[in-house]
């Protein structure tokens, strides 16, 4: 049987250009001056958002990547899945999609068959409908999709919304990048990979109903993906103008995470967003935070959760429903006023 992770030197959003990379070239870009375009590249938000009415606006996003399991149809799932939570983050609903399909000459067909089989049945699940792709010959299997949704242009959520004195919750447990990279490297245990799969399939779909029907306070969201819970904290902090303070005994974490860090399955995405975020994280005083944690915070995550900045009245009752729609919720931290210490105005602060 082909393995799949065997055919590529990184998986799933750890196979993407390092943040720092990405930030340079963006920065040089010319600034935009469309009024419609309410939510664009500049603040390295998870979407686009372009107003076509006052009352309708699109949500447009495109994540393809590498694969990160054996299982074709497995990772067909995981890359609609992680494709669509893009959309879901700015509190749309997911409309129609265009498949990406990059693969090898002369490999069997069956496989992308499989692969697109598997992304179909989650979009399907979404209520997304895929209307078309393109394709490529590439040596390495790439797969992913170009997502349209829509949203009511007053209710866009961004990850420049969090206020101080805000809950902070996240919706999923790190580990994805690490236990996909054990299991790469052949040191993955069987039911480490099963819970890292489960995570990595389970839309956030369910989530943002429930946040866009009931209110709850939430302020701002963004789903924690190839930049990790430090990187994207640092967009959401940097945005905000906030510092967001974070509780690192109560992150979730997948079972088999903390093991895979110590048999060296560490990927290469993890150590580039280390050196972008790092530098903006700082420990409070006699704040004791174990090795392997620390690590896990800068864990490119693959279909992460979402990341939400909520009025702290409601955070108990949210992370509340949010478990009984089977998620795995927890309370991370606040946001607070900008932390500044030695001179410098820090994003994270680690408790």
């Amino acid at each position: 049987m082909t393995k799949l992770t065997q055919m590529v030197r990184a998986g799933g959003c750890a196979s993407k250009l390092a943040p720092g990379s990405l930030a340079q070239v963006l920065s040089a870009l010319p600034k935009q001056t469309d009024d419609n375009l309410l939510v664009g590249f500049n603040t390295s938000d998870d979407a686009g958002v372009y107003r076509i009415s006052p009352h309708l606006a699109l949500v447009q996003t495109v994540d393809f990547f590498t694969p990160l399991v054996d299982d074709p149809f497995t990772f067909g799932q995981i890359a609609a899945t992680n494709a669509l939570s893009d959309v879901y983050a700015m509190g749309g609903s997911a409309l129609t999609a265009l498949a990406l399909v990059c693969f090898p000459e002369n490999t069997d067909l069956g496989i992308l068959e499989e692969i697109m089989r598997g992304g179909l049945a989650k979009m399907t699940e979404a209520g997304c409908t895929v209307v078309g792709g393109h394709s490529v010959r590439d040596p390495e299997i790439k797969f992913g999709y170009a997502v349209t949704g829509t949203v009511d242009p007053r209710k866009v959520f961004t990850n420049t919304g969090a206020r101080p004195g805000d809950s902070l919750i996240l919706t999923k447990p790190l580990g994805t990048g690490v236990i996909t990279t054990a299991l790469k490297q052949g040191k993955a245990k069987n039911e480490w990979v099963q819970g890292a799969v489960r995570s990595m399939t389970t839309l956030n779909r369910s989530a943002v109903e429930l946040i866009t029907r009931n209110g709850f306070g939430v302020h701002g969201i963004t789903d924690v993906t190839g930049f990790g819970l430090m990187g994207h904290g640092r967009e959401m902090a940097l945005g905000s103008d906030v510092t967001l303070q974070i509780e690192t005994a109560a992150v979730p974490v997948l079972e088999g995470a903390m093991e895979a860090i110590a048999l060296g399955a560490v990927p290469g995405g993890l150590l580039s967003n280390r050196a972008f975020a790092e530098c903006l994280v700082i420990d409070a005083p006699g704040a004791e935070i174990p090795a392997d944690l620390r690590t896990l915070l800068f864990d490119p995550q693959t279909s992460g959760g979402l990341l939400l900045a909520v009025d702290q009245s409601h955070a108990a009752s949210l992370t509340e429903e949010l478990n009984g729609i089977g998620l795995g919720a927890r309370i991370i931290g606040s946001a607070i006023d900008r932390y500044e210490q030695d001179g410098k105005a820090w994003a994270i602060r680690l408790v």
